[in-house]
């Protein structure tokens, strides 16, 4: 689906083509399909179970319903990351590579400001990265207010809002490997998580090193949420409502409701980028539109689920 219409036969075609059957398929229909549609829909499968994995994973270690995966800092890091290599004139692969690096590094500034209170508690972690994001949320307003109103803001401000619109094979290869392998440390954590969910004392007497197996999903996580954001740029609601959903169909237990908020992220954000490229002569945001939908859809849950947020 697109501007430029596909038929399934025509992609059929050409899938068999790459495999050295059938007839050869013109060069219009193969770059639309290998250069731009198929790296777009890798990335909006990829980002979406991101996404919504490090969400699963810090609503459980965290006990919080309303944690998302930008908690420590890590999304308006990656902003401002974004903002400086845009300001200093790098081109895609650039940008996204110093948002990567920014965020983590908001992450570690997080988890620094953490061990210099002197505190080792999740609630500590937490204000923490409410911290450090409200520097970075500062950092990106002075690159706006510092950007050239006419070529530099309008690329902060439209990759804030979240596309896919820039990826290419190149910029996919770049950042999927840290996706995909992050992804499956913490599926194969999934067991894991269930135990972290306990209090301190029971962790410990079943064998379990908080410090160290929270330290690991909260830096694959973070990888997650960073990889995400440096391809597509700031994506809300989805690592908040996807896990949710999951545990509506999967139940409670993190061993089905992880791999089950992949597939759903995943879908979700395919069909929500391809309403974007297609409902208008213009693309819109995916912000944009994951607000719209998220908003409601997350209201909907919290009353299915009677969540107790206290």
């Amino acid at each position: 689906m697109g501007r430029y219409p596909l038929s399934i036969g025509e992609v059929w075609h050409f899938f068999l083509h790459l495999l050295h059957f059938g007839r050869p398929v013109d060069v219009t229909t193969q770059n639309i399909i290998l250069n731009l549609r198929l790296p777009r829909i890798i990335a909006a499968m990829l980002i979406g179970a991101a996404l919504a994995i490090s969400g699963t994973a810090f609503q459980s270690i965290f006990k919080n319903p309303l944690v998302s995966p930008d908690l420590l800092g890590v999304s308006n890091g990656a902003a401002a990351g974004a903002a400086i290599a845009i300001l200093l004139g790098f081109r895609t692969a650039g940008i996204q590579m110093m948002a990567f690096l920014v965020g983590l590094t908001a992450v570690l500034l997080a988890l620094l400001l953490q061990s210099l209170l002197n505190s080792k508690t999740t609630i500590t972690l937490v204000l923490a990265g409410i911290i450090i994001s409200g520097f970075m949320q500062a950092v990106i307003g002075l690159l706006k207010y510092l950007a050239d109103p006419e070529q530099q803001l309008p690329d902060i401000t439209y990759w804030q809002l979240g596309s896919l619109e820039k990826v290419t094979p190149h910029n996919l290869l770049l950042v999927a490997p840290s996706l995909l392998i992050a992804g499956i440390i913490l599926f194969l954590f999934r067991w894991r998580l269930n135990v972290l969910t306990l209090n301190a004392a029971e962790a410990t007497t079943l064998g379990v090193n908080l410090r160290i197996e929270q330290g690991i999903v909260i830096l694959c996580a973070t990888i997650l949420t960073a990889g995400s954001v440096c391809l597509s740029g700031t994506v809300g609601w989805i690592g908040l409502v996807i896990p949710h959903a999951a545990r509506l169909v999967g139940g409670q237990n993190n061993a089905r409701a992880l791999p089950l908020s992949a597939i759903l992220g995943a879908a979700f954000l395919l069909i929500l980028d391809t309403i974007a490229r297609t409902i208008s002569a213009g693309e819109i945001p995916l912000g944009i539109l994951t607000g719209f939908i998220g908003t409601p859809l997350f209201v909907w849950l919290l009353l299915k689920k009677r969540v107790n947020l206290s």
